[in-house]
């Protein structure tokens, strides 16, 4: 899937160096799948119970005031962040939960390399801009609630309030992006014709009837 364009409300998560512990608690990373990342996103700043998110458990002292419980902020799909976000451990649980959780994109001063790859690896756009330009947009997402912004991923440009930004994206990352070879997955599975064809030379591959299904 090729992402161009992407526009929508934001979110801001004020502070520098906020690692990938912070993004996702390190006991969340025993579950097997990455279907309920989203609920864990910033888990132990969002609420005072140590154990997951279960329907009916939380009284109202129990969750405390964060951007991402703030239901003005319910369905931005663009998160704003400062200075060396992603930094700490190299978990893909941290894109992996910021993208559950309905975020799209990320705008930053800078991010941490390995959590940068991450979210290239699941299609997640990273535009650095200055500090005071970051700033500028934090505060217009905090204070005006019908703001949106619209990244143009192809021109490396964010549009917004009737200005237009300039921003640094990873060349790579910006190209997988607009040619949807971001997406591996769809990749290999648009190429299984090729894939069978060539298992079926194969002396080695003796399974190959197993593979059919696919």
């Amino acid at each position: 899937m090729k992402i161009t364009k992407i526009r929508g409300k934001c979110v801001a998560i004020r502070g520098d160096d906020i690692d990938t512990d912070r993004i996702i608690p390190a006991r969340f990373l025993k579950e097997v799948t990455f279907e309920n990342m989203g609920k864990y996103l910033f888990y132990d700043e969002r609420y005072a119970e140590k154990m997951p998110f279960q329907k009916g458990i939380f009284s109202k002292f129990s969750i405390k005031i964060h951007p991402l419980n703030d239901l003005k902020f319910e369905k931005a799909s663009i998160l704003l962040v400062n200075k060396n976000f992603g930094c700490g451990s190299s978990r893909e649980h941290a894109p992996q939960a910021i993208m559950r959780h309905g975020i799209r994109a990320i705008i930053g001063e800078s991010f941490a390399e390995i959590f940068a790859g991450n979210c290239a690896m699941i299609g997640i756009p990273l535009l650095v801009v200055s500090k005071e330009e970051i700033n500028e947009l934090m505060t217009i997402a905090e204070k005006n609630l019908d703001a949106s912004v619209e990244i143009d991923i192809a021109n490396k440009e964010i549009n917004y309030d009737n200005k237009k930004l300039k921003a640094k994206i990873d060349d790579s990352s910006r190209i997988s992006l607009i040619e949807g070879y971001w997406d591996s997955t769809s990749m290999l599975l648009k190429g299984i014709d090729k894939a069978r064809e060539i298992a079926g030379k194969l002396p080695y591959a003796n399974n190959f009837e197993n593979y059919k299904a696919l």
